[in-house]
């Protein structure tokens, strides 16, 4: 009979639904503190995708009770705001405040552009001059929402590398212009956030190289294109590669010293007094 197909499934639909699991209630619950011994040490969460608030909640407790108090965030912009400008601010909610009841310092990395703020076929690393001002509107809605609740901003992400930057041939003026755009209107949002930029990749290619250019040179266009009004802090990323982390820097060796390397220009350009934040670092073998 016709029927028959259609009644099977619908007898199997509301056996699946009879097995799922009533949802998890996250609550915050009350607030906590991280007992740790290295009050610098931090760790990169990635709960970018994660869409359950328990596992949010639960991955923010691990951190603390291993005795970090630094997490590293990413938070892109293109995930929160579409076509209508409205911003979608409930998964940084969960996050943000989950992070804040744990007691951990949030270091936010916001990057990746909307569709509506790019051409068409672009990809979402492409970032042009014309929409500086939109990701600077976003970047100070966001610290504006969270104060108190995150330490720290960073403004894209390995600027760089030319793949993330939409594959554009970029320069360090262009990302010198973007925190031009943003930093003030960050810190007219929240005063007392820090605003980092950079978390630059290393890497040892030229200026004449298709893929990007190392992290020294880079760092030393952005100040000779007048960056250094417009940022509180450098991150930086220091993988060890292949080599042990007590091997001296050297500007032809990719090794997790090479970190100094990018402090002597910052020292050499005036900066000595901002810090450098290490918001990514691990070795491969």
């Amino acid at each position: 009979m016709r029927w028959r197909p259609a009644l099977i499934i619908l007898c199997l639909a509301f056996i699946i639904s009879w097995l799922q699991p009533d949802p998890v209630l996250v609550s915050l619950g009350p607030p906590q503190t991280v007992a740790t011994n290295l009050p610098q040490l931090g760790v990169h969460t990635r709960l970018t995708d994660e869409v359950e608030p328990w596992k949010i909640q639960r991955t923010l407790q691990m951190v603390r009770e291993m005795g970090s108090p630094w997490i590293v965030e990413y938070f892109p912009w293109a995930y929160y705001q579409g076509e209508d400008r409205q911003i979608a601010w409930e998964h940084p909610d969960l996050v943000v405040e989950h992070a804040h009841a744990q007691g951990l310092k949030l270091i936010a990395r916001i990057g990746l552009t909307p569709d509506w703020a790019r051409p068409a076929d672009t990809p979402l690393q492409y970032l042009d001059a014309t929409a500086y001002a939109d990701f600077a509107a976003f970047a100070a809605a966001f610290a504006a929402r969270y104060q108190d609740k995150v330490a720290a901003i960073i403004i894209w992400n390995e600027p760089n590398l030319f793949f993330e930057w939409g594959y554009q041939q970029t320069t360090p003026a262009d990302y010198a212009a973007l925190l031009a755009a943003s930093y003030p209107a960050i810190k007219a949002a929240n005063p007392e956030v820090t605003v980092l930029a950079g978390a630059l990749a290393p890497n040892l290619e030229g200026a004449d190289s298709p893929w990007g250019l190392n992290e020294m040179a880079y760092l030393q266009g952005m100040y000779d294109a007048g960056a250094a009004a417009n940022f509180d802090g450098l991150a930086a990323h220091t993988y060890g590669f292949v080599f042990p982390p007590e091997m001296d820097p050297a500007p032809d060796l990719l090794n997790f010293r090479r970190v100094e390397l990018l402090r002597e220009v910052m020292v050499a350009n005036g900066d000595a007094a901002k810090k450098v934040y290490i918001t990514e670092t691990g070795w491969n073998d």
